[in-house]
């Protein structure tokens, strides 16, 4: 039986939700790029998205192998055939693109191309990008059937959908990074509610130690016992504005979302890679779920903090009769015999206390220089 080729129909709707499931920009150019090449059935494919400065910001090829696009080095410039795609908005199909006048030749690694199919990605009257496809593959061994007006009609419509796609991604990578900017003023914002005072008295009870020094010894010893008290009420006041303030999407949104919008804020925000998976997992009980959501905080802090990691880890999952969360971090780790005395540091106390507040058990498992594994686990009810 012989094989055939999927519909444009069909292929477009493929392409089409394959753009609908990204969101990254990057994978977002990668999928549209790909799904060109394959709608079209085309040997090369790269799509441009422009900067202010003459070049482009992004630029995303398939059909090249990795190796041969370090060898044809920087990105390109907007000029030429590259200039009149994001200029004049409008479709390029060309036979031979080495013949035509604009054609400004390319670097010794490029590959060789012939025909060509090009066009704007446009958001209203604004240019977003640039799909290019070249070298279409022939059935007939004599090749020479390039790209037809119904590929170009199929691209157009591919281009439509594509500037939603980029759109919807811009708009995503804006959002994080307003999130980011939001958690940054909410937590300055509670560090100086809940801190601030605790720092004034901590000045006011220092100089007045400085000033009884001198004249009354004894005095001055008590301050000094009284700066260190306040000392460590500011430390646990700090402590909780990080670490135990029940963010109101918990109570909006349930656990599973409220870990994944913060640990996508965690990821854009540290040099380290934090990734969330979940599976299967309920909603629980709101104390089990603050509960959860501050060991994990707890952890995260610690990993991202001091640890030195340059991946961390966070999985939520249902398991038997248990909901489990783990934190796992490839840092420097600790040795968890001297966990008296790491413990402390680490919040591990308060994280072993949030877990059997609510019935759970929480283990810690590290070693120096093999990372460290944080693991909550509730039952299940």
């Amino acid at each position: 039986m012989s094989h055939r080729p999927p519909s444009p129909l069909t292929a477009i709707s493929a392409a089409l939700l394959a753009m609908s499931r990204h969101l990254e920009m990057r994978d977002v150019l990668k999928t549209i790029v790909a799904s060109a090449r394959e709608l079209l059935d085309a040997e090369y494919a790269a799509l441009g998205v422009p900067d202010d400065h003459g070049g482009f910001a992004q630029f995303v090829v398939d059909g090249v192998s990795d190796e041969q696009w370090k060898a044809i080095g920087p990105l390109p410039r907007q000029h030429g055939i590259l200039a009149a795609m994001l200029h004049e908005a409008k479709p390029q199909r060309l036979a031979d693109v080495r013949q035509d006048p604009r054609f400004e030749g390319w670097p010794d690694a490029h590959p060789d191309m012939s025909d060509f199919l090009g066009l704007p990605i446009q958001d209203g009257d604004e240019t977003i990008g640039a799909l290019f496809l070249a070298n279409k593959r022939c059935p007939r061994p004599a090749g020479g059937c390039g790209f037809t007006q119904e590929d170009e009609e199929l691209l157009g419509i591919l281009a439509q959908h594509a500037a939603i796609a980029l759109t919807n991604a811009r708009l995503y990578e804006r959002s994080r990074e307003l999130t980011i900017a939001e958690e940054r003023s909410r937590l300055a914002h509670e560090l100086h509610d809940a801190v601030s005072q605790k720092l004034f008295s901590l000045r006011l009870t220092a100089q007045a130690a400085a000033a009884l020094v001198d004249r009354d010894p004894v005095r001055a010893k008590g301050e000094l016992q009284q700066v260190a008290a306040l000392a460590g009420e500011a430390v646990d006041e700090l402590r909780a504005a990080v670490v135990e303030l029940r963010p109101a999407a918990l109570d909006e949104d349930g656990l599973v979302a409220t870990l994944r919008t913060q640990i996508q804020v965690l990821d854009r925000a540290h040099s380290a890679r934090v990734t969330f998976e979940s599976a299967g997992v309920r909603a629980l009980p709101a104390a089990q779920e603050e509960a959860m959501l501050r060991v994990s905080q707890e952890a995260l802090h610690n990993a991202l903090r001091h640890s030195g990691a340059r991946r961390v880890t966070v999985t939520l999952a249902r398991e038997a009769s248990a909901t489990v969360l783990r934190i796992t971090d490839d840092g420097r780790g600790f040795d968890t015999h001297a966990i008296r005395r790491a413990g402390r540091h680490l919040g591990l106390v308060s994280m072993r206390h949030r877990a059997g507040g609510v019935g759970g058990r929480l283990t810690v498992d590290s070693e120096p220089g093999k990372g460290t594994t944080v693991q909550m686990e509730v039952p299940c009810g």
